[in-house]
């Protein structure tokens, strides 16, 4: 009898162990919650967590306005084959479960999650980084020099590693504590846009795990039709794991100007004129709209001295709204002779109003991460982590002026509900390349539009989030024709009408690389 109460409760023991190793691997599967153990064969096993706070940490966006989408664990991936085991894992199944890259997790409205899948960090991969070393610099005869970067890279870090061989990527975000991996997912856009094209315009060759489970090299001569599905693809297509970088030779400082108008069509026509400048022209373009109830020094840069602050300010009072052109050229000591000449030759004729020109000189470096400062201002403050109900936009240039009558001075001046900068700057649609997956105006010229809000709580946040919702509700009644960057719809109508003509071949590629719908469930286009 006592053997058997002991064979008994040893059988016991191992029923409640096992049972309770199925309901954790359970929670990973979103329609069967009885995903297999032979999970725990896999050399992931031990790198998946469902720790309650690992899952909400990485259920937290930039946005702050999606926060209850809960994947069911969290991968910590030391290198690409823990990634490739566990899509290949979900794929071979036969009921899947979704999967997520999430790089520096600034996101906006819950792209980079998962509910009840798994979210890959992708950031473990560089604290573990012995197999992609993260950036490395080379020169061919063919390419010149590029880097190759791990996709869990910062562009800061890729910054900081390519500048001490004196060289530098093109192109840049205007912030650049985001993943190589998200950027590229999306398009990668500033400034510099115009002359170089956006980030997906400079990358040579990509690694990248398909929904299948494959780790395939592509680019435009190889594997082509992936290629150009992940560069802007918004992760539907695969996981961006290595990139091939455009480098340049980086320049040693830049001369930093803005300029303030009173009239936006002025404003506009020189911002045109500017980007149409092709030989020795300049290296940066952007706008901005200031407004009375907004800061003028925000968390984008702080330019203006207080006595600057003080004269703009009289100004606002009387126009209530004004623009900024911001412009920059870069130099060295082969130029640094001629570059106040040359910059005085670029804003000849120029129609900004007269005694508001203001200058700065710093490094090149300084230029490009300078809106760390104002973040960390603002961390300090307590107002960085807060919601963020952001709407990007492309507006084509036919009908830039007719929204800037019925949005920025109907809609947002009258609402009087600015929270944060308001970008607008003009690029040329022959600096991207139609074959990748971003959607872009038709037109040659069209302005991108950022409304970078930040709310200081719930009820803010959704009083920014219905004025969105009329700026966009009002450009489709109208016929605008704008189109959404860093997109985000409820529909999959809408997603359709989004994409347009591309549609069919985006749908194409889905079916192709990741045909059990895996990857990038938070962007809501085919569930």
């Amino acid at each position: 009898m006592a053997k058997f109460f002991l064979s008994y409760g040893y059988n016991l023991i191992i029923f409640f162990i096992i049972s309770h190793l199925m309901s954790i691997l359970g929670k990973l599967n979103p329609w069967n919650p009885s995903i297999p153990y032979e999970i725990l064969s896999l050399n992931i096993s031990s790198k998946l967590s469902t720790n309650s706070h690992a899952i909400k940490e990485s259920s937290k966006d930039f946005g702050k306005i999606i926060q209850e989408i809960l994947p069911a664990a969290v991968l910590y991936p030391s290198c690409v084959n823990d990634i490739i085991d566990l899509i290949q894992f979900s794929h071979d199944h036969s009921v899947p479960f979704h999967v997520a890259a999430k790089g520096h997790g600034h996101s906006i409205r819950g792209q980079a999650m998962a509910k009840n899948g798994v979210i890959v960090e992708m950031s473990s991969l560089n604290n573990n980084n012995n197999e992609n070393c993260g950036v490395r610099v080379s020169w061919d005869l063919g390419l010149g020099f590029y880097a190759d970067v791990g996709g869990e890279q910062l562009w800061i870090d890729v910054l900081r590693s390519t500048i001490e061989y004196g060289l530098a990527p093109v192109s840049w975000t205007d912030y650049l504590y985001l993943t190589v991996g998200g950027t590229l997912s999306n398009a990668g856009i500033s400034g510099q846009t115009f002359r170089y094209g956006p980030q997906i315009s400079n990358v040579h060759e990509m690694d990248v795990i398909t929904g299948k489970g494959e780790l395939v090299t592509c680019s435009k001569d190889m594997n082509s039709e992936l290629f150009f599905g992940v560069l802007g693809g918004l992760g539907q297509f695969g996981i961006i794991t290595r990139a091939r970088i455009v480098l340049d030779k980086a320049p040693t400082r830049v001369k930093w100007v803005r300029m303030l108008y009173d009239d936006f069509s002025k404003f506009t026509k020189d911002q045109e004129h500017l980007i149409s400048i092709h030989h020795n022209g300049l290296d940066y373009v952007e706008g901005s709209l200031m407004m009375e109830q907004s800061s003028l020094n925000n968390w984008r840069s702080s330019f203006f001295s207080p006595s600057n602050q003080t004269e703009i300010a009289s100004l606002l009072s009387k126009n209530k709204i004004m623009y900024c052109l911001e412009i920059v050229k870069y130099y060295d000591d082969q130029n640094a002779n001629t570059i106040d000449e040359e910059l005085k030759q670029l804003v000849k004729g120029l129609k900004y109003l007269g005694g508001f020109m203001f200058k700065k000189d710093v490094s090149f470096v300084e230029f490009l991460n300078r809106v760390r400062s104002g973040e960390l201002e603002l961390q300090s403050k307590g107002k960085w982590d807060v919601p963020h109900p952001w709407l990007n936009l492309f507006v084509p240039k036919s009908s830039i002026m007719h929204f800037h009558a019925a949005v920025f001075v109907d809609i947002i001046l009258r609402q009087n509900k600015t929270t944060g900068p308001i970008l607008v700057y003009p690029t040329s649609r022959k600096r991207w390349d139609d074959r990748m997956s971003t959607v872009i105006p038709e037109e040659e010229t069209f302005y991108c539009v950022g409304l970078l809000h930040s709310s200081s709580g719930y009820k803010e946040c959704k009083i920014l989030d219905n004025q969105n919702e009329e700026i966009l509700n009002y450009c489709d009644k109208v016929g605008l024709n704008i189109k959404q960057y860093l997109p985000h719809y409820k529909t999959k109508e809408d997603w359709i009408k989004h994409f347009g003509k591309k549609w069919n071949i985006f749908q194409q590629r889905k079916d192709l690389f990741d045909p059990k719908m895996i990857l990038s469930p938070g962007q809501r286009i085919f569930n």
